[in-house]
């Protein structure tokens, strides 16, 4: 099985990096992408990027290096051949007595990916038959969005769980993520225009 867990969005998330950046980084051929679904049940093909992408795409934005592509597509190939796992510990050299700490730049936010992917796999599915195939968290159906927009609204993590207390505090978290990383496209709902008043 191919390793391609994260859409560009959730790339863009969970490397702390601005969503043009990681599309600059496709464009420059330094992060690859396959056609894939994010989640079993999802009718949409998308771009997806392995768990690689996150470190490199988190590490260049890190480095105060000026880098040509040429260059980072190397390193980015090098990185793409280590197991997650070995993140943590990998150092790769620029050149001669120059050495890039990958472990430290960019290994916790490797862990925090590979944590991510894990609860939303087992979390957050989608069935067409639950609230038309919007992504839910499973065994309910509180949408993904619902919850960002209770978080966002100013409902505290403790008082979602005090409403929903079947539903896991990682649950919720994978939720709020997903959502931020998949927006609703479309017109915003409500009257907007009356906010402005």
């Amino acid at each position: 099985m191919v390793d391609t867990p994260f859409t560009p969005g959730e790339v863009a998330l969970l490397s702390g990096t601005k969503a043009r950046t990681v599309e600059k980084g496709i464009e420059q051929g330094v992060l690859g992408t396959r056609l894939g679904r994010v989640l079993p049940g999802d009718r949409r093909r998308r771009r997806m990027m392995t768990s690689a992408a996150v470190g490199c795409a988190a590490l260049f934005d890190r480095l105060d290096l000026d880098l040509p592509v040429t260059r980072k597509r190397q390193i980015a190939r090098r990185l793409a051949s280590l197991p997650p796992t070995k993140w943590r510990t990998a150092r790769i050299e620029l050149a001669p007595a120059v050495e890039l700490d990958v472990g430290r730049l960019v290994g916790d936010i490797m862990r925090d990916a590979e944590h991510y992917r894990t609860n939303r796999d087992a979390h957050i599915t989608i069935d067409p038959e639950i609230l038309g195939g919007t992504p839910v968290i499973r065994g309910t159906r509180l949408s993904v969005h619902a919850v960002l927009g209770r978080l966002d609204g100013g409902d505290s993590l403790d008082e979602l769980l005090a409403d929903y207390p079947h539903v896991p505090r990682a649950a919720i978290e994978a939720a709020a993520m997903y959502a931020r990383a998949h927006p609703l496209v479309g017109r915003p709902g409500g009257r907007p225009w009356l906010k402005a008043a």
